[in-house]
């Protein structure tokens, strides 16, 4: 085999895919043809240069024994240009702003019987308790509720809180709904209910303690006994241990 023949056979190596460059082979005899032919002229010294650029080419282009699989650039992304108009954002600042709600004329609370003075004033109001009117739908023997509100110096009403059965009777014997501030009012409310029955005393515990309620009898129904407890005595929101309820002749009911 002449010397170019072997050149030839080294390069054509390199056109298998699971072949290896020896690229010392092929500079080798590279060189060696190189040397022997230098003086045919400059046709020789063309065809060694040629042959020499195609190994620098392979050399570059091909995965490095062993080593990772070249990366592929990732193909360009299209972005549209924006479209014309008002953006998103101002777009979105247009837009009309609701007004805030506000209720207007709203009619008092339909109080049944009297009004209860606590005593416990807040500013100019005074604090009060009374029975409305309520309705809950598959409890028909459920139709008062105990209301803890203000009344102001003009003799309007605003309430605070609203309690009441949400099921059998609003009327049977013994302890219903406890009403308790839950911090949401402007004002706070002392904790308050009302008690069915014969009670002259209602005595809540808390840590231990005894606290003694003030009572009234509701107008409407003198069985219906309202009470609350002074804000110094059991702070608002401060929830009972547990509350009993005594007769005159102080037997527990």
């Amino acid at each position: 085999m002449s010397e170019l023949e072997r050149l030839r056979h080294a390069m054509r190596a390199t056109e298998r895919p699971d072949a290896m460059l020896d690229l010392a082979t092929v500079m080798r005899e590279g060189r060696r043809l190189r040397t022997r032919r230098r003086v045919a002229g400059a046709g020789a010294a063309t065809l060694a240069t040629g042959l020499a650029a195609v190994v620098v080419v392979v050399a570059v282009g091909a995965p490095r024994p062993g080593g990772p699989a070249p990366t592929e650039r990732p193909p360009p992304v299209a972005v549209a240009p924006p479209s014309a108009g008002v953006s998103p954002t101002l777009e979105k600042s247009l837009e009309p702003t609701p007004s805030p709600t506000v209720a207007r004329d709203v009619p008092p609370p339909k109080v049944l019987g009297q009004l209860i003075d606590s005593g416990v004033r807040h500013g100019g109001d005074r604090r009060v308790y009374y029975m409305v009117p309520v309705s809950v739908p598959g409890a028909p023997k459920v139709s008062i509720g105990l209301a803890a509100g203000r009344q102001a110096p003009d003799g309007s009403l605003s309430t605070d809180i609203l309690v009441n059965d949400v099921e059998g009777s609003d009327r049977h014997a013994g302890f219903h709904q406890i009403g308790y501030d839950e911090g949401s009012t402007a004002a706070p409310v002392p904790t308050f209910g009302y008690f069915v029955g014969t009670a002259q005393r209602i005595t809540g515990t808390i840590d231990g303690r005894q606290v003694d309620a003030r009572l009234a009898r509701w107008s409407v129904d003198k069985q219906v006994v309202i009470f609350w407890f002074e804000p110094t005595q059991l702070t608002p929101g401060e929830r009972l241990d547990g509350i009993i309820a005594r007769d005159s002749s102080g037997r527990r009911l």
